[in-house]
């Protein structure tokens, strides 16, 4: 078996994994790697090893946070115990081995490294997050470990078509910057449909950091994804998460 998983043009190894090639059953299924939901604690740490073995890491090597879409960001050092990830939605490492990740089922999934393969990013960008600056911070916490020329790649989130959401959402992010009203779509009156990964691009941009979009949209692909939207429209109770990972 297996963990199936996305890649971009990155000068480190990386994978955006799908929910496919893992163990859980039910609404997990299969590759679920969140510590935090209702899933077999068992089932997700014999998922957890198979992303790590696809990463070529230890298991104990593949690290995550408990993420509650702020702005903190870790400069990782020393590997911490199993479920003991600090607080943050962003990590940093320039320490070789170590797979750090995030998780995701609609939020964008933000891997980056600098083109000498020195320091590595990874960050969990939902539309709080990314508002608050999260991506911005997670640079400036790379750049202040000696990167340069980083590149990122925006991984499988919530995209434009299927992300409707209220005008307090929009006014939230125009009360920043009246401008990016370009990254909303009028829907139904008082909705509007919201270009997440457009504007996670357009933020790292604007700190000088080219970003390529995957095109896969989490939560119009069941088959290949898990979707906290799509489990909300359903009235669904439980739901996975995907992991994308990045090391040097």
């Amino acid at each position: 078996m297996s963990a199936a998983f996305l890649t971009a043009s990155l000068p480190a190894r990386h994978g955006f994994f799908t929910r496919r090639g893992g163990v859980s059953t039910g609404p997990y299924a299969s590759l679920n790697c969140s510590l935090s939901g209702g899933d077999d604690p068992l089932d997700v740490s014999r998922n957890r090893a198979l992303v790590a073995a696809a990463l070529d890491v230890p298991p104990d090597h593949l690290l995550g946070l408990k993420q509650v879409h702020g702005t903190t960001v870790i400069d990782l050092e020393t590997p911490w115990p199993p479920q003991a990830g600090p607080v943050a939605d962003a990590v940093v490492t320039a320490r070789p081995g170590l797979g750090i990740g995030v998780i995701t089922a609609d939020c964008a999934p933000v891997l980056f490294a600098d083109a000498a393969g020195t320091v590595v990013g990874a960050a969990h960008a939902g539309w709080k997050g990314a508002l608050a600056g999260v991506l911005e911070a997670t640079v400036a916490a790379m750049r202040g470990k000696g990167a340069a020329n980083i590149g990122a790649a925006i991984g499988p989130c919530i995209h434009q078509h299927s992300y409707e959401v209220r005008a307090d959402l929009r006014d939230a992010v125009l009360a920043r910057d009246s401008a990016d009203a370009s990254f909303f779509a009028a829907a139904a009156p008082g909705f509007w449909r919201f270009d997440l990964p457009g504007y996670c691009a357009a933020r790292l941009a604007a700190v000088g950091v080219l970003a390529a979009i995957l095109p896969h949209d989490t939560c119009a692909d069941e088959q290949t994804f898990f979707s906290h939207r799509r489990r909300t429209l359903r009235g669904e109770a439980a739901i996975g998460h995907q992991i994308s990972v990045i090391r040097l």
